[in-house]
C-alpha cells in the first residue's frame, strides 16, 4: 500500500524511544500532553490552543477572525492523537530513504546533511511525512525539479505544510513558495514558527498580517493558521491533532 504523503519538517512532530535520540528537557518543557493536561486552566489553554490565547487580546470590535474553531478538536482527541506520533514497539516511526528526484530514492540508513534533499519517515501504519529543502537563497541547485515535480505529480500527497518565520512574517521567498501551491492547486497549512521568540503584541501583529494575506490573497490555504514553538511544544498537540484528521487516522468533531 502507498503510504500518504505529507510535507512537513519532522523534528519535534515525532516522538522517538530514548534509544532513538534524547531530547533535551530544558529545552522541550511540555512533550507530552498528558504533561499539558496537568497544568492550570489559563497555562493549559495557551500551550494546546496557542491561537485562542491571541484571539483573547483582539477587542470586541475587531473585524478579523482569526478562525479559531475552524479545527477545534476536543481534548480526549488531542489526546488519542498524540498515539500515533509516539514510537512504539508496535507502532515504528522510521526514516526510510532520501530522494533528489522521484526516481532517485536511495536506502540509506541516515538522512544525509541538512535538509538538502527529500527526506521520507513512515509513521507506523498511518502515513508518511516528507520533510522536503527550503526554498530561497539558501535552496539546493535542483530545488526546481526536486520540489516542483514532486508537488505536481505526487498524487496521493494529502496535505502541504508551508513554515513561516513568526517573529519576521511573510518574506519574498514565502511569497514563492505560496504561488507555487496557488497555481498547482494543492490544499496547504501555514505552521507560524519560533512563537516563543517575540513578545505577545509583536506576534499578534504578525498573525494579524498574515491572516488578512491568508483570508484575502489565497484559495487553497487552510483558513486557520498554525502557531507553533519547537522549545515549549506550544501548538505541537494540536498540529499533530490535525495531521492525524486529515489523513483519515483520527475522526472528530472539530473538524
Amino acid at each position: 500500500m502507498t503510504a500518504r504523503g505529507l510535507r512537513l519538517p519532522t523534528g519535534k512532530l515525532l516522538k522517538r524511544p530514548a534509544a532513538l535520540g534524547r531530547v533535551n528537557r530544558a529545552c522541550s518543557t511540555f512533550q507530552t500532553f498528558a504533561e499539558v493536561l496537568r497544568l492550570p486552566t489559563r497555562r493549559m489553554t495557551k500551550l494546546a490552543f496557542p491561537l485562542q490565547e491571541l484571539q483573547r487580546q483582539l477587542t470586541p470590535d475587531s473585524r478579523l477572525d482569526l478562525h479559531v474553531k475552524t479545527f477545534d478538536p476536543s481534548l480526549e482527541d488531542i489526546s488519542k492523537a498524540e498515539s500515533i506520533f509516539t514510537a512504539t514497539g508496535r507502532n515504528r516511526i522510521e526514516y526510510l530513504s532520501s530522494a533528489v528526484r522521484l526516481d532517485h530514492a536511495p536506502d540509506l540508513p541516515h538522512p544525509e546533511g541538512h535538509t538538502k534533499k527529500m527526506n521520507f519517515f513512515k509513521v507506523g501504519k498511518y502515513f508518511t511525512l516528507v520533510d522536503m529543502p527550503g526554498y530561497g537563497y539558501r535552496a539546493p541547485e535542483d530545488f526546481v525539479d526536486m520540489v516542483e515535480t514532486y508537488l505536481k505529480e505526487r498524487r496521493n500527497l494529502m496535505r502541504t505544510f508551508l513554515l513561516v518565520d513568526s517573529v519576521v512574517g511573510i518574506q519574498k521567498t514565502d511569497s514563492i513558495a505560496i504561488g507555487m501551491c496557488e497555481e498547482f492547486a494543492l490544499p496547504y497549512v501555514m505552521v507560524l514558527t519560533k512563537i516563543d521568540k517575540s513578545s505577545r503584541g509583536h506576534l499578534l501583529k504578525q498573525v494579524l498580517q498574515i491572516q488578512k494575506f491568508v483570508d484575502t490573497e489565497t484559495q487553497g490555504c487552510f483558513p486557520q493558521l498554525f502557531p507553533i514553538s519547537s522549545v515549549t511544544y506550544s501548538g505541537i498537540h494540536l498540529l499533530r491533532c490535525f495531521i492525524a484528521n486529515i489523513t483519515g487516522n483520527l475522526k472528530t468533531d472539530g473538524l
